[in-house]
C-alpha cells in the first residue's frame, strides 16, 4: 500500500469502527441479525437503542402501555411487530404512520377500545392482524381496514365486539382467514347482513363452533348457521308497532279515496239525471208548443 492510500485506508477502518461500536442493542433485549426479541422482560416503555434497520421486533409478554409513534417511525424498515401481551390500551391512531412495510402486527392480549379508519390505515402492505383478546374492544368503525388492501389473517376474536358492518370485511379482497369466536355478538336483524355473508363466503373462520350470539336471551349460545335460518323468519315476515301504525294509515287512505270517488260520482250522477230531465222536460214542451 502506497503512503498515499494510508489515510484513506485510515479513514475506512475508523468509520467502520464507529459504525460497529454504534451498533447497540436495547437493555434486557436480545438482538441478532435484523431482529431484536424483548419478550418477557417486564418492561415499561418503549425500549430505546433499537437498531435502525431492525426487520423484527418482539416485545410480547411486557407492561408497555404506549407506542411512542416518532420512535417507531425511525424503523422504516420494520416488517413484524409483535405486542402481544401488553399494556396497550389508549388511542392508536396514527401510531403506525411511519412503519408503512409493516407486512405482519399482533396486538392480541392488550386493552385496546376501539379501531378508527386512522389506526391502520398506513400499513398498505399488512398481511396479518391480530387484535384478539382484547375484552375492552368494543367498536370497529366502518371501513377501518379499507387501506389494507392485502390484509389475509384478520383475528378479532375473544373481544368486547357485539356487531360488525358486513362491508368492514366483505371489501377485502385479499381476506382468507377472519377469527370471530367467543365474541359478545348481538344477532338481531341489523346483524342478519353479516351472518349471511359469513355463510355465502369462502372465508376460512377457525374455531366455528364458538361463533355464537351472545345476546338476545332468546338466540344465546346460538350457533350463526341455526341463527340465520331463526333471524331469516323473523326478521323478514315479523311486523313491527310502526308496520302497523303504516298499513293503519295506507287503510284509511284507500277507505278515504275510495269514499271520496264514490261521493264525486254520485254527485256526478246526480248532476247528469237532472241534466237529463230537465232536457227531456224542455224537449216535451217545445213539442206542446209546435202542436197544432
Amino acid at each position: 500500500m502506497s503512503p498515499s492510500d494510508r489515510p484513506w485506508s485510515l479513514s475506512i477502518m475508523f468509520l467502520l469502527g464507529m459504525a460497529s461500536e454504534g451498533i447497540s442493542c436495547p437493555s434486557r433485549c436480545s438482538c441478532q441479525y435484523l431482529e431484536v426479541n424483548c419478550t418477557g422482560q417486564q418492561l415499561q416503555e418503549f425500549p430505546v437503542d433499537i437498531p435502525l434497520d431492525t426487520r423484527q421486533l418482539i416485545l410480547a409478554a411486557n407492561n408497555v402501555s404506549y407506542l411512542p409513534a416518532v420512535e417507531l417511525s425511525f424503523l422504516a424498515d420494520l416488517v413484524y411487530l409483535d405486542c402481544r401481551k401488553n399494556l396497550l390500551g389508549d388511542d392508536l391512531d396514527f401510531t403506525f404512520v411511519g412503519v408503512a412495510k409493516l407486512v405482519y402486527l399482533d396486538l392480541s392480549f392488550n386493552n385496546l377500545t376501539q379501531v378508527t379508519f386512522s389506526t391502520f390505515s398506513h400499513l398498505l402492505s399488512l398481511v396479518v392482524l391480530k387484535i384478539s383478546d382484547n375484552p375492552n374492544l368494543v367498536a370497529i368503525e366502518k371501513g377501518a381496514f379499507a387501506n389494507n388492501t392485502w390484509l389475509r389473517h384478520l383475528d378479532v376474536s375473544r373481544t368486547g365486539l357485539t356487531f360488525l358492518d358486513t362491508s368492514t370485511v366483505r371489501d377485502l379482497p385479499n381476506l382468507r382467514l377472519l377469527g370471530l369466536s367467543d365474541n359478545l355478538w348481538h344477532c338481531n336483524c341489523s346483524f342478519l347482513d353479516f351472518i349471511t355473508w359469513m355463510m355465502e363466503s369462502d372465508v376460512h373462520f377457525p374455531d366455528a363452533d364458538n361463533i355464537t350470539c351472545y345476546t338476545p336471551a332468546g338466540l344465546h349460545a346460538l350457533r350463526m348457521p341455526a341463527a340465520e335460518a331463526q333471524l331469516h323468519f323473523s326478521c323478514l315476515t315479523q311486523l313491527y308497532k310502526q308496520d302497523y301504525v303504516f298499513l293503519c294509515l295506507v287503510g284509511f287512505c284507500i277507505f278515504l279515496a275510495g269514499t271520496m270517488a264514490a261521493w264525486l260520482a254520485g254527485i256526478c250522477a246526480v248532476i247528469y239525471e237532472a241534466h237529463a230531465s230537465k232536457g227531456e222536460e224542455e224537449e216535451e214542451e217545445e213539442e206542446e208548443d209546435t202542436a197544432p
